[in-house]
């Protein structure tokens, strides 16, 4: 399992042999931990913008001993046949999840890149900067990935932060749905549909959904 302080200091030794300056975002436990929402993890979830970015980020990685590894079992199988599912790279420490450009169909949206929780700088032979993102884009690309305990992390987050934005998550769905993101809205609304045993879920938000689909029902 990775804590706060093992990232912190594994995302500085990375720093440390980067051969030029790379960003990327933070969004799965990784992410949850620099919010305090958790102790730790077992995997570190980024996603870069461009190809080169994530070659260069397991160049170093694989320097540090972490070796490629087969997610089968992990991610729902018809995901990991996209172009856009991620390389996975196992190490003593734990493991990471890379994936570029999307996360599976679901795009780094305008929102996601402006709306950030933070932004962490890691400085070593070179600048690792390390983007996090808002909670209601964690809870989305939760429903999106689809992993074991990756529910029990909305819940978590939804649980502990009364001002979570529920139509600021609505709104994103439906953008990534209207730019080809095919998958998202039955994730969303399976997840939704999951949580309403646990919390009270306003209807209007199904609905918004359900016109999407062109299946205005109720849920």
């Amino acid at each position: 399992m990775i804590t706060s302080e093992d990232q912190n200091s594994l995302f500085r030794l990375i720093a440390g042999h980067l051969q030029r300056d790379l960003q990327c975002y933070a969004f799965g436990g990784n992410a949850m931990i620099f919010y305090g929402y958790k102790d730790d993890t077992k995997d570190v979830d980024l996603l870069f913008e461009e190809q080169e970015s994530r070659e260069e980020f397991i160049r170093v990685i694989g320097s540090l001993g972490f070796e490629k590894w087969n997610p089968g079992g992990i991610y729902v199988p018809e995901k990991l046949r996209v172009a856009h599912a991620p390389l996975v790279f196992k190490g003593e420490s734990g493991r990471f999840d890379l994936f570029v450009g999307k996360i599976f169909q679901t795009m780094l949206s305008p929102k996601m890149k402006e709306d950030l929780y933070a932004v962490h700088d890691f400085q070593g032979k070179h600048l690792l900067r390390v983007h996090v993102l808002r909670k209601e884009h964690l809870v989305l690309l939760k429903a999106v990935t689809e992993r074991q305990n990756d529910f029990d992390d909305i819940r978590t987050i939804v649980e502990k932060d009364t001002r979570f934005d529920w139509q600021y998550l609505i709104d994103e769905v439906l953008w990534q749905y209207q730019h080809g993101d095919g998958w998202v809205l039955l994730d969303v609304e399976k997840m939704l549909q999951e949580l309403k045993k646990y919390l009270f879920i306003e209807e209007k938000y199904f609905q918004q959904l359900y016109r999407a689909s062109g299946k205005d029902k109720k849920s």
